[in-house]
Order: C-alpha cells, then structure tokens, then sequence
C-alpha cells in the first residue's frame, strides 16, 4: 500500500463478517488505515489476531485476513467498536466509544452470538462504562451473549506476547467449548434498535 492509498483509507467503514447465532462475535477498537485499504479485519501485517486465533485453537490453521469470511463456517465473526478507520484507536474519542458501544448492543442484540469477545480492554472500559474491567469474562452480559475481555492484538500492544495472548484467547475458546447452551442467560427484554 501507498501512503496515499492508505490516507484515502481514513474514516472508511469496513463491513462485518457476521451472521446468526455465532459461538464468538470478535469485536476489534475501530479499522486499522490498512484494514480500510484493503477491506479485510485486522490486516495490518503487524497485528498478531490471525496468528493468535489459529494458536489458540479456533481455527484449524492460519486464515489470512482476505480469508476472514471463512471465519463464519468456524461460528465466528468480526465486528468493531467503532466504525469509522482510523491511523491510531488514540484518534477515537469517549463519545465515539460510548455511540459505538450502544450500537454494538443493538448489534448483538440481533445476531445473538454466544459470546462478545471485545479485543481491546480499554475500548470496552469506555464503551460500556466499566473502568474497572480486566482482561477475561466479565459479569455483564450483552442481550444473551456473555463477554469476554481480550488484549488487543495490535503490534502496538507490546506488553502482550503472542504467546500470552495465545493462552487468554484459548481460555475464551475453553469456555466457549464447555458452555451448554441451557447455562445461557435469558435473553435481554429489551427491544434492538
């Protein structure tokens, strides 16, 4: 990629890789520029998701992100906090994370996965109002799917090994795979938007 095309990137929406029912919904912070450029979820060569979720064991082998539509016949799929790309998630602020937050509720609301997975423990403190949140299960729920806290996999995140980030994500995929449908929460009454 040119820096121009990637400039040209800034504020594109990048569509969902969403359907149904899914075991785990990921939810990244906002689109990466390279992302946007692109059209394919965490496709900045330096974001470690792809490679974390194959070690991790929810995929068979490491997708490329132009393959991230495979991701649906594995039940899951890829959404953002925010929508609109951006060069850093620094660019986003509160109030584009709280918007962002209400409409991934409706979002979730609708395609009722099993579980929320929102990659980025900042973005879903201030999202959904929880400053305290730590990385891992959280008590809340959103509609009847229960969420789960992961560290963002940006290379940016250099606290975060590959091989640390491995062991969270597989802790997720350990829950998901032990969790019997008739432990879900009821669903939430409140209508989607």
């Amino acid at each position: 990629m040119t820096p121009e095309e990637l400039s040209a990137a800034r504020g594109r929406i990048v569509p969902d890789v969403t359907a149904g029912g899914l075991r785990v919904l990921f939810c990244g912070i906002n689109p990466s520029l390279m992302t946007a450029a692109t059209g394919h979820h965490f496709a900045h060569p330096g974001n470690r998701f792809w490679p974390v979720l194959h070690r991790s064991g929810f995929t068979p082998r490491q997708l490329h992100p132009s393959e991230q539509a495979d991701l649906l016949g594995h039940g899951l799929g890829i959404t953002n906090v925010v929508a609109r790309a951006t060069a850093r998630a620094d660019e986003l602020d509160a109030e584009e994370f709280r918007e962002g937050g209400a409409a991934l509720t409706a979002k979730v609301q609708r395609l009722a996965p099993q579980w929320l997975a929102v990659v980025g423990i900042t973005a879903y403190r201030t999202a959904f109002g929880e400053p305290r949140a730590r990385i891992g299960p959280q008590d809340r729920t959103v509609g009847s799917a229960r969420v789960w806290a992961l560290p963002n996999p940006s290379g940016l995140n250099a606290h975060w090994t590959v091989q640390s980030m491995t062991e969270e994500y597989a802790r997720l995929r350990n829950a998901v795979l032990t969790r019997h449908p008739a432990d879900r929460p009821a669903a939430d009454p409140t209508p989607a938007g």
